[in-house]
């Protein structure tokens, strides 16, 4: 029986080092195996730059996120993507807006004050024109604060403005400083814009986050339609550049990493993929709690199974959150570096969000491939002190910045 155990044993051990050596992605833990990125996903992973730096609502730190002045920033001081969560009004408008409720960012209490809790969609953008998305930053932030945020009506953006901040534009406004607009007969809006005097030529794309589809039910096929409206669906009409950076400019709006895809949701990506077909960048972001979709321990295998739930539904990119961040962004930790092993063994890419200082920049460095990040100018610094991002811009003060764009 004792020689039986021991070539038992010793089967068992040869075994183990068969699949360590010879099989990079057999994992036996708890009979979860680790997928792989396929070469088609590889080729859609390219689009997007190495060492991304994704735009965090625009910022969040040196102006009112996901508003015009915060994504004029982002665009001049260099950031590779705008990035916006999505969400749809009452008559179809695609929303760039954070919360569900407008409480946080807006004066909806002034202006609505019997429906100041009242969820977003519940609203139409006329409605929403009225409010100031502007004023309350410098209120939470006299340090960083500016006349023209509250004296230059800042509007709850579009995805349409979004593009077209990012294409070079502004807003048209009329002689009392308001946005200039009309509707057609069926309802739908047109906005009016014209070039930034003041665009320095950087082209980024737009990341933009679905959420989950209860709250805005169609929004997945909405972006679909926009994108076509706009231009920038690769699927229908893809890019002819293929250069990231062009005369020291960012060009990744000029390129098939144009748009990258986001969620959190799983049911948001089966949408998405039915769309898209995994033919445009899409990130799979990892939140640990204590939701359906969320990773609910820290176990090696509950890893795996998120990895792959991303990796089976044409994700290319995982989005962990980091911890580290100036609060209320301290996240939980779910970037260590077995984790980080993980999702690169399969082929992914890493774009942690969000990053607020040097500290965390330093530490998840080598397991990152982007970062979310609060202060671009920041992070476009870090990324120079490591001889990185040769071609692109040049560091610039970010309150210079502020001052050039009139705010």
């Amino acid at each position: 029986m004792k020689s039986i155990k021991i070539a038992l044993l010793s089967c068992l051990s040869m075994l183990t080092i068969a699949c360590s050596d010879d099989d990079d992605n057999a994992l036996p833990l708890r009979g979860e195996r680790l997928h792989s990125l396929t070469a088609e996903m590889k080729i859609v992973r390219d689009y997007v730059p190495d060492n991304a730096i994704i735009a965090h609502r625009g910022t969040s730190y040196w102006a009112p996120e996901s508003t015009e002045s915060a994504y004029r920033w982002a665009r001049n001081i260099g950031a590779d993507y705008l990035e916006a969560d999505l969400q749809m009004t009452k008559d179809g408008v695609i929303l760039v807006m954070h919360d569900n409720v407008m409480t946080r960012t807006t004066n909806i209490k002034d202006i609505y004050p019997n429906r100041a809790k009242d969820p977003t969609s519940t609203f139409t953008y006329e409605e929403l024109l009225k409010l100031d998305a502007g004023s309350w930053f410098n209120k939470d932030n006299p340090d960083r604060a500016r006349s023209s945020f509250k004296n230059q009506h800042q509007y709850i953006s579009t995805l349409e403005d979004l593009i077209m901040y990012a294409e070079g534009k502004r807003l048209k406004r009329n002689a009392q400083g308001e946005r200039i607009w009309s509707k057609n007969s069926d309802g739908s809006y047109n906005f009016e814009y014209e070039q930034d005097p003041n665009d320095n030529g950087n082209r980024p794309g737009i990341y933009v986050e679905t959420k989950e589809p209860a709250l805005n039910p169609g929004i997945e096929q909405a972006l679909e339609k926009e994108l076509n409206r706009l231009g920038w669906n690769i699927n229908t009409q893809p890019a002819t550049e293929t250069a990231q950076f062009k005369n020291g400019k960012i060009n990744v709006g000029n390129t098939n990493g144009k748009v990258v895809l986001q969620t959190f949701s799983h049911e948001s990506l089966l949408i998405l993929k039915s769309i898209f077909n995994g033919k445009i960048p899409t990130a799979l972001l990892f939140w640990k709690g204590t939701g359906p979709d969320d990773i609910h321990n820290d176990e090696t295998s509950t890893y795996i199974q998120h990895i792959n739930f991303g990796l089976d539904n044409l994700a290319q990119f995982i989005g962990p959150s980091i911890a580290g961040g100036t609060p209320p962004d301290n996240w939980p930790e779910l970037l260590n570096s077995w984790q980080a092993d993980l999702i690169h063994k399969s082929g992914m890419k890493i774009h942690p969000y969000s990053f607020d200082n040097k500290e965390q920049m330093e530490k998840y460095f080598n397991n990152s491939d982007g970062m979310f990040t609060n202060q671009s100018d920041m992070t476009i610094l870090f990324y120079h002190s490591k001889g990185l991002r040769n071609g692109g811009p040049a560091y610039q003060d970010a309150k210079t910045v502020l001052t050039t764009l009139g705010y």
